[in-house]
């Protein structure tokens, strides 16, 4: 196998693949990287039994065939090689040797006939704008558990109806819910699923995340496929029950503020700043003002006070500063509207869209906007007393 490539393409095609690689491989051919040339195409692939990647760039091939050599030493030494000039690569023996510009590296091989068969992707399920994609993944995937003792909170539920995408996660203290429209290539398509979701999270910003393309989704045989300029990934779907989020979901409330992303992120971050380990953050609902209080007398305290548009009855709740401030951090809109119902129940933050904002927003009482298209629920904290 003897070809030569540009060291950007081969740069970005490694570094996106490794990204995928297990760190502690349990067998050593599972931590490399499977070079394939056919005619005047460079495949790029890992695979780990859980998930597949493969980028795919154009070569000037002498000669095709495939090598396997260490996926972390090849990103590394990708990354390395001078900028704007060629690559060439060629196998001699059990040996690989990669010279970019002055720079030149012999690396072994490892035992191509024990690397495992890459999973095929499944039939094309539909198409989604990538950058749109993208976004909704990030959102939910926020809320994900990580604790991999309770796999049914580990991933992100996806759900399919007609030209219908929604997107659920939770770790039981939090719970984030999108929905946004996509392309089906079956109109009548129903389905759902559980994704890993840090590997559906990175998936989707590589993918989507900074190329205006569209991004093919691909359901079956107990995999998601992802697909996009060139390169794809495949993820096994996670085989637990999903929790009924929707049932979590108030679809009422007494009390709402609406206020600044920015301002109400920030003070937040300076209250939080005396919060300890067991300690939470106190937001105070009074008539066009919400006052942040957190410590007490026998440490630090802090308090600040907004003036903001509330609407309601007055009202004393508490949160872990942190699972807000995940929350604010993933919305995309100038202003957030906070709604409650009592101190015991969870609240919901909810991105303010313009329509909202030229029609007034909602009253008192009113059930949440079908059209809002992020809902963050988060659980409160129990109050001393």
């Amino acid at each position: 196998m003897k070809f030569r490539v540009a060291r950007e393409d081969l740069a970005d095609a490694v570094a996106w693949v490794a990204k995928s690689l297990p760190a502690r491989p349990p067998v050593p051919v599972l931590g490399g990287i499977l070079l394939t040339v056919d005619e005047s195409t460079l495949t790029v692939a890992g695979f780990d039994y859980e998930v597949s990647t493969r980028a795919e760039v154009s070569v000037d091939a002498d000669t095709g065939g495939r090598v396997l050599v260490s996926g972390r030493l090849l990103a590394e030494i990708a990354r390395a090689l001078p900028s704007g000039k060629p690559v060439d690569i060629a196998v001699d023996g059990s040996r690989v040797t990669i010279v970019g510009g002055s720079a030149r590296f012999s690396l072994p091989t490892m035992p191509v006939e024990d690397y495992p068969a890459l999973p095929e992707m499944p039939s094309s399920s539909g198409t989604i704008d990538g950058a749109d994609f993208a976004e909704a993944v990030s959102q939910t995937a926020i809320s994900a558990g990580r604790d991999e003792t309770l796999p049914m909170l580990t991933g992100v539920r996806v759900e399919i109806e007609g030209d219908k995408l929604t997107l659920a996660a939770t770790d039981r203290f939090r719970l984030a819910v999108r929905e946004l429209s996509w392309l089906p290539s079956t109109p009548q398509i129903s389905t759902a699923v559980l994704v890993p979701a840090r590997t559906l999270a990175e998936a989707a910003k590589t993918l989507g995340g900074s190329h205006a393309v569209p991004v093919t989704l691909a359901l079956g045989d107990g995999l998601l496929g992802l697909e996009s300029g060139g390169r794809r990934t495949t993820v096994r779907l996670l085989d637990v029950e999903f929790v009924k989020y929707r049932s979590l979901l108030p679809t009422s409330h007494t009390t709402t503020v609406e206020v600044p992303v920015s301002t109400i992120t920030e003070a937040i971050k300076r209250v939080a700043l005396v919060t300890d380990r067991g300690h939470h953050l106190r937001l105070q609902v009074t008539d066009g003002a919400l006052t942040l209080t957190a410590g007490g007398d026998d440490e630090g305290r802090a308090e600040e006070q907004l003036q903001v548009d509330a609407d309601g009855a007055e009202l004393l709740i508490a949160f872990n500063p942190t699972y807000l401030l995940d929350g604010l951090s993933v919305l995309r809109t100038e202003r957030v509207k906070l709604a409650f119902t009592t101190p015991a129940r969870p609240a919901l933050l909810l991105p303010v869209m313009q329509d909202d904002r030229s029609e007034g927003g909602a009253a008192d009482g009113d059930s949440t906007p079908a059209e809002t298209p992020y809902r963050y629920l988060v659980m409160p904290a129990r109050l001393p007393g």
